[in-house]
């Protein structure tokens, strides 16, 4: 008797990856705000960023490098989208999360994207981002 095997290859969508870090020196956030004041603040910060760190120019910093860092991981296509599309907000424990609105929740429904996964850091003098996403598995 002779035996015979036969191999089928299944093909699998695996998921794509996307990235985006950022890095800001805090004083350059702090110099915006003394420069232009409330404008700059109600132009890249949604209230309830502001409500929670308006007098926090390292948490804003962060926030500022973390929606830097998302419209890296949208890229290339993410003109149109406002700083105000992205909010980084904590949960009830602290971990800090993303929430998309308009273009910039259009262009990542457009990549398959559930969620992206965020991490903020500051030392004294600089606030640093790193977000990371994959598509959805189909």
């Amino acid at each position: 008797m002779k035996w015979q095997v036969k191999w089928t290859i299944i093909p699998t969508i695996r998921p794509m990856n996307y990235i985006g870090i950022d890095i800001i020196e805090i004083a350059r956030i702090k110099k915006a705000i003394s420069r232009w004041g409330d404008s700059f603040l109600h132009r890249v910060y949604t209230k309830p960023e502001l409500k929670l760190y308006h007098n926090q120019p390292s948490s804003l910093a962060a926030r500022f490098a973390g929606k830097e860092a998302v419209i890296k991981a949208l890229a290339p296509q993410t003109q149109g989208i406002s700083w105000k599309e992205i909010e980084i907000l904590p949960e009830p424990g602290g971990k800090p999360t993303v929430h998309l609105y308009g273009k910039a929740q259009h262009r990542a429904d457009s990549l398959g994207l559930d969620e992206l996964a965020i991490s903020l850091s500051h030392s004294k003098e600089y606030a640093i981002a790193f977000v990371a996403s994959e598509t959805r598995q189909k």
